[in-house]
């Protein structure tokens, strides 16, 4: 009775373990993900409500306007890099101490085309994968290929990749559903 407890445990605990490693080798993370053009990231500057951004949008420079600072750098930062950054900024001729946070609004969107009902561009959901992003996409053609699906990874440069359906889907990626002959 003692070891059938003891193995039920370890299996609970296994599984926890390997859930644990799964989420903290999530890419979309926000301590991995690298910001881009068409990030949207919310500001909070504790104690100052008037220096905070609701919500702003990265340009196509890769910058935001940031109340007294101006326009602020932050394409390719990870969030506690631009945290860190803003906080720098404002401590140097602004506030004692300041403490920011930074969160990611909205993704930036990713873009399916080929044989889709609907190719397009849509809103990032994380942990999204091909076959999710295809069903966002209204479905198959009737002349699809799913075996002939291609991921081009912007952030990375990248070039096309073949995938399969169960393939991990990041922000700005381009997804192309091939037309099958057969």
């Amino acid at each position: 009775m003692k070891n059938s407890i003891l193995l039920f445990i370890s299996i609970i605990w296994m599984g926890f373990s390997a859930n644990l490693f799964a989420q903290s080798t999530d890419n979309s993370s926000d301590t991995t993900y690298r910001l881009s053009t068409g990030d949207s990231i919310s500001v909070t500057v504790f104690d100052e409500p008037e220096l905070g951004l609701k919500e702003a949008q990265i340009t196509d420079e890769g910058t935001i306007s940031v109340p007294l600072l101006g326009q602020v750098e932050v394409q390719g930062k990870t969030v506690p890099e631009v945290e860190a950054l803003l906080t720098k900024l404002f401590g140097d001729d602004y506030l004692k101490k300041p403490s920011v946070s930074v969160s990611i609004a909205e993704y930036r969107p990713f873009y399916i085309n080929g044989e889709v009902k609907r190719p397009g561009s849509y809103p990032f959901r994380t942990k999204m994968t091909v076959q999710i992003a295809v069903t966002i996409a209204g479905g198959f053609t009737e002349r699809a290929s799913k075996s002939n699906i291609y991921l081009l990874n912007q952030a990375q440069h990248s070039e096309r990749k073949k995938v399969d359906l169960n393939a991990l889907v990041k922000p700005g990626d381009v997804i192309t559903v091939e037309e099958s002959f057969f």
